[in-house]
């Protein structure tokens, strides 16, 4: 079995186990805070369950780093795979019952993320399944996509993370209202590694987190997607992303769907 194979296998499954709880009061019951600092909802739970059984069941030897339980080791060989996962992105949704979010998970050779080799993003809601090898492009239910050619920052469908707003220093206040501000079709839907993939497959042109509090497993799967869609991202600096992938790691990003859009993101944020 090769990656994308298990990593579909481990998806499927999540899914399968999530959807009879979406919506339900069932859904929302509390165990605690997780390892990534959220609290852990049963759903999550559920999700998270699945993944592991699967991998198990499978034989599979590797170091899981997850939202909910961090990291766990299994197998003889854990050092050789690492496999990051966030088994429910917009666990929010999930549990009010709005049709948008994600299973997320990564394969690296190393817990960094320039290591991460392949990927997959279940859009649960739609069954599309998003995944990427390292190489080898990006695809979606199967079939070759690309990022967006689109260069209008003012008609472009940017995503801004807007999530916690008032708590935000107002440094990210003014940053954030000006791409607000400037741009005709911002959106927030709840789901970062969906949205990600919206942007390899050009339905969004852009997306932005730039308050410092995206989580690197949430987003591992989603960058290699995009960057083998033909997409960018970086930090809000413009320089390559880098970072050991930990449940408690956290990060700004800037993903765009062609260099001269991502140049014109990054330029209107550093002018604050």
């Amino acid at each position: 079995m090769n990656n994308l194979e298990l990593l579909k296998e481990c998806v499927e499954e999540i899914r399968r186990r999530v959807i009879p709880l979406v919506g339900t009061a069932e859904a929302s019951k509390t165990y605690g805070r997780g390892a990534g600092g959220d609290l852990t909802k049963e759903i999550d739970f559920r999700a998270e369950k699945a993944l592991i059984e699967k991998i198990t069941g499978r034989g599979v030897s590797c170091t899981i780093i997850s939202e909910e339980k961090g990291i766990m080791k299994v197998g003889s060989e854990p050092e050789k795979l690492y496999l990051i996962c966030d088994p429910l992105d917009g666990t929010t949704n999930a549990v009010h019952g709005i049709p948008f979010f994600a299973t997320s998970i990564a394969l690296a050779k190393g817990p960094f993320l320039s290591q991460v080799e392949a990927a997959a993003v279940m859009d649960i809601v739609r069954n599309v399944f998003y995944a990427a090898e390292k190489g080898r492009g990006a695809h979606k239910n199967g079939k070759r996509i690309f990022s967006s050619r689109n260069v209008d920052f003012e008609d472009a469908v940017i995503g801004v993370d807007i999530n916690t707003y008032k708590a935000l220093d107002s440094e990210v206040h003014r940053k954030i209202t000006k791409i607000l501000a400037l741009n005709k079709h911002p959106r927030y839907f709840g789901a970062n590694a969906l949205q990600l993939c919206y942007v390899a497959d050009g339905t969004a042109d852009a997306f932005i987190d730039i308050r410092r509090k995206m989580r690197v497993i949430d987003m591992a799967a989603a960058y290699l997607i995009v960057k083998e869609a033909g997409g960018i991202v970086t930090s809000p600096e413009g320089k390559p992303l880098e970072a050991e992938i930990t449940p408690q790691r956290r990060l700004s990003i800037v993903a765009a769907g062609n260099k001269k859009l991502h140049e014109e993101i990054l330029r209107l944020i550093s002018e604050g």
